[in-house]
């Protein structure tokens, strides 16, 4: 009887919102145009028989990408493909050894398609990934990716990190018009206020400049570069310990585990046929130390306990294997603008959002596949300015999948790293409730959280049903002063966790971008080829 008072109560805000839903159907359509429909594939830089770009003089670079990532590599290739002349300065190209970028949702999967890329995920033991099964005391959730509708290969992947961005960093150097070197960056090179290139030291430690028309900065979470091009409040609420278990299979095959747990949530996905990784979220503020031993203490006493039945011998051996435990920070920072003619900034140089979803790669590839759109019909990259005014419509065609992501990310991380507050357990017990009602409560969650359904207004609308359904649940069987105490508890406390997220990532952008002006911008005329 409750649960089909709470789903009618969630059918009549669905009616309501239906309307907002059609009128901005059409401008939703349209944002999707604009970011990967209206810029068609023969409006491209002209190419030469050897797939080399035509038009400001054979042999010069016309883009610069400092960083060869997951990002950097896709873009050079996909810039690439598209008749460009592209220079890739990487620091390092060894294969990465991270314990991040090592989960690929659905979403970021389609958006890999549109690159031409998805066969970097073969050859890498790259495993098949369905969704999460969500655990808290004893319950669980079943968190399955909406996949009904696409083909079979269409489904999440998890792989080592390092491995999948070699495999990107082959296949841009594939092409004639894309050279990768080895060198560090240590200056954009600036004059009257327009960026013209980079300074920098190539591996031998010789200091060089590169000189292009624009230069495209994505050198990750660590970037020495970002506060050339922009400002923007850097927050680190947690770090991953991660290390990697063996011998041990999850409860469920292809789908990740997710522990709800005091003091620490726990995640465990496999990363290859052999092995599991697990990541344990531990708060800035209580981060103990790896070398003096206190870390080992604290998992086996605090966290191991908590830990699935049939994965703790593999978990205490992982714990106990000498240089397996690695820590890795937790860095939010919201996607501020700020233009700067000849430059541009993308992948987690210039947004990020808590990893505990794994919707990094999503994004960083879904930016890729719009500045790709944005750059094809331009010509003539001369004039920074006029091309640094038009890109500006890149930070609103992003926002769909960005601002989609990067909430639900630090909107569940907030809920599922503060156990012992009261009305943050009741928020988990919502959501797992939630999730648990199924059909299109739990599909819609799961739709958002693998980025097969960017639409911050959904995000907007499975957050006020959900927080209906948790002041139902604390109302029932009947009111009383302390139940509706506690259920305005629980909308106060959930409003607090949402609302101000929303703001950093943009109210105007997120659910109004037709009235942004910026949307407006087409490409600038140039010089005639």
């Amino acid at each position: 009887m409750a649960r089909q008072f709470i789903v009618g109560v969630a059918d009549v805000i669905a009616l309501l919102l239906g309307f907002v839903f059609l009128v901005r159907f059409w401008g939703l359509s349209k944002l999707k145009r604009a970011a990967s429909m209206e810029f068609p594939k023969e409006n491209c830089v002209n190419k030469n028989e050897n797939g080399e770009g035509e038009g400001e003089g054979v042999g010069t670079t016309e883009i610069i990408i400092v960083g060869a990532g997951v990002a950097g590599a896709a873009l050079a290739y996909s810039l690439g493909k598209d008749g460009r002349r592209v220079q890739v300065i990487e620091r390092d190209l060894n294969a990465p050894n991270r314990i991040a970028g090592e989960c690929l949702m659905p979403g970021g999967y389609l958006k890999l398609i549109e690159l031409g890329l998805e066969d970097c995920l073969d050859e890498i033991d790259a495993q098949r990934f369905l969704g999460y099964t969500l655990n808290k005391d004893g319950k669980e959730a079943l968190v399955s990716f909406p996949l009904e509708k696409f083909q079979s290969h269409v489904v999440g992947r998890t792989f080592h990190n390092g491995r999948f961005v070699q495999r990107l960093r082959k296949k841009a150097t594939s092409l004639h018009n894309v050279s990768l070197e080895q060198g560090t960056v240590t200056s954009l090179l600036e004059e009257n206020g327009i960026v013209k290139g980079v300074h920098y030291k190539d591996k031998s430690g010789q200091l060089l400049t590169a000189y292009a028309p624009l230069t495209i900065v994505c050198d990750g979470c660590f970037s020495n570069l970002r506060r050339s091009l922009f400002h923007s409040k850097l927050d680190i609420p947690s770090y991953f310990v991660g290390f990697i278990l063996t011998n041990c299979k999850l409860p469920k095959e292809k789908y990740g585990a997710f522990i709800l747990a005091d003091p620490s949530p726990i995640l465990f996905y496999p990363i290859s046929s052999t092995e599991i990784r697990c990541l344990v979220d531990v708060p800035s503020q209580n981060l103990p130390s790896v070398s003096n031993g206190e870390m080992a203490h604290y998992l086996k006493t605090l966290v191991a306990p908590k830990v699935l039945p049939e994965l703790y011998n593999s978990f205490i051996s992982a714990i106990e294997k000498k240089d397996n435990i690695r820590i890795m920070p937790n860095k939010i920072m919201a996607g501020a603008p700020h233009l700067t003619p000849g430059a541009f900034l993308i992948g987690d140089a210039f947004n990020m959002r808590h990893a505990i979803t794994g919707g990094g790669m999503t994004v960083a590839l879904s930016d890729v596949v719009i500045l790709r759109d944005l750059l094809r019909p331009l010509h003539d990259l001369s004039d920074a300015s006029a091309i640094c005014k038009y890109l500006e419509s890149f930070y609103t065609l992003r926002k769909p999948m960005s601002s989609t992501i990067n909430t639900l990310a630090n909107v569940l991380h907030k809920v599922f790293s503060a156990p012992s507050d009261p009305a943050m357990e009741n928020l988990q017990q919502t959501l797992l409730g939630y999730l648990k009602l199924g059909g299109v409560f739990s599909s819609g969650v799961s739709a958002l959280l693998s980025g097969l359904c960017p639409r911050p207004l959904s995000l907007a609308f499975h957050f006020i049903v959900m927080a209906i359904y948790g002041v139902g649940q604390l109302l029932l069987p009947f009111p009383s002063p302390k139940r509706l105490l506690d259920g305005a508890k629980l909308l106060w406390v959930a409003s607090s966790v949402f609302l101000p997220i929303i703001h950093s990532e943009g109210v105007r952008q997120m659910f109004f971008p037709l009235t942004v002006p910026a949307y407006y911008r087409t490409p600038p005329k140039g010089k005639k080829i």
